[in-house]
C-alpha cells in the first residue's frame, strides 16, 4: 500500500513536470525561422524632415532676370518641420547563420516633406511642399540575440536606395514664386535600427524602429527664389515598422 502511494506521488510529479514543460514550449512562429528563406509584409509610420545647408548670402532678396527686379524680400529663416507619413512593404529574409540574416524590405513610402521660408513681413511667409512618394529598396543585415522563450532582440544596419514616383518638373512659363523645390529622382541612404522578434503560433511579429540619413545632396539646384538660397538638402527619417512573417 505504501509502495502504491509512492508510485502515485512519483506519477503526479512526472505529470506536473511534463505539463509545466509543455506550457513553456516556445511558439513556432509559423516556421519563419525554420527555413533559409522566408517572406512577409510590413506597415510603417514615417517621420521625416530636411537638414538644410544654406549658401553664403542666403538672406539676400531674389533678383528675377525675367522681370529685371527683386521679387522677394530678405529672408529671415529657412526651416523644415518634422511631418508624418506611412509605408507599406514586403520582406524577404535569408538566413546566413542562426544569429545573422540578410533582409530586403522594398516599401512604398508616402511621407510629407516641406520647407518653410520666413520674411520680415510675415504675410510673405511661404511653405513649399516637396515631392514625397518614393519606392525604397533597403538591403540590411540583421544581428539577432539568442531566443528567450517567445522573444528575441536584434539590431540591424545597411543601405537603402530611394526612387521618386510621379515627380514634377518646373515649367519655364511658371511664375518664379510658384515654382517647386525639387529633389533628385533617386538617392541613397544609410539605415540603422533596433527591434525584437515576438513569436506566435502561426506567425512572427517584429516591432522595429530605425533611422535613415541620405547620402549626398538630394536638392535639384535651380535658379528660383526657393532653391537658390540652399546649398544642400539631406533627408533625415525615423520609421517605426511592424513586420509580419
Amino acid at each position: 500500500m505504501i509502495k502504491n502511494r509512492y508510485l502515485v506521488v512519483i506519477l503526479l510529479c512526472l505529470c506536473s513536470n511534463f505539463l509545466l514543460a509543455q506550457s513553456k514550449v516556445p511558439s513556432w512562429g509559423g516556421g519563419a525561422d525554420e527555413n533559409d528563406i522566408s517572406f512577409g509584409f510590413s506597415f510603417g509610420y514615417v517621420n521625416s524632415n530636411f537638414k538644410i545647408t544654406k549658401k553664403p548670402g542666403w538672406r539676400s532678396p531674389f533678383f528675377d532676370q525675367g522681370t529685371n527686379k527683386y521679387i522677394t524680400d530678405s529672408l529671415n529663416s529657412i526651416s523644415s518641420k518634422r511631418l508624418p507619413g506611412f509605408a507599406i512593404g514586403f520582406i524577404t529574409r535569408y538566413r546566413i547563420t542562426d544569429h545573422l540574416e540578410a533582409r530586403a524590405t522594398p516599401s512604398l513610402v508616402f511621407a510629407d516633406r516641406s520647407l518653410y521660408y520666413t520674411y520680415p513681413n510675415s504675410s510673405q511667409d511661404v511653405t513649399k511642399q516637396v515631392q514625397s512618394t518614393t519606392l525604397d529598396f533597403p538591403l540590411l543585415l540583421k544581428l539577432k540575440s539568442d531566443r528567450i522563450g517567445d522573444f528575441r532582440a536584434y539590431m540591424l544596419g545597411g543601405l537603402k536606395y530611394s526612387m521618386a514616383i510621379g515627380s514634377k518638373s518646373n515649367d519655364a512659363n511658371t511664375d518664379p514664386l510658384d515654382r517647386l523645390v525639387r529633389n533628385t529622382s533617386g538617392f541613397a541612404s544609410y539605415e540603422a535600427g533596433l527591434g525584437c522578434d515576438i513569436y506566435f503560433e502561426f506567425f512572427k511579429l517584429s516591432p522595429e524602429i530605425k533611422i535613415s540619413n541620405s547620402l549626398g545632396n538630394v536638392l535639384v539646384p535651380e535658379n528660383q527664389p526657393f532653391s537658390s538660397p540652399i546649398s544642400k538638402l539631406s533627408l533625415h527619417t525615423i520609421m517605426f515598422s511592424l513586420y509580419f512573417e
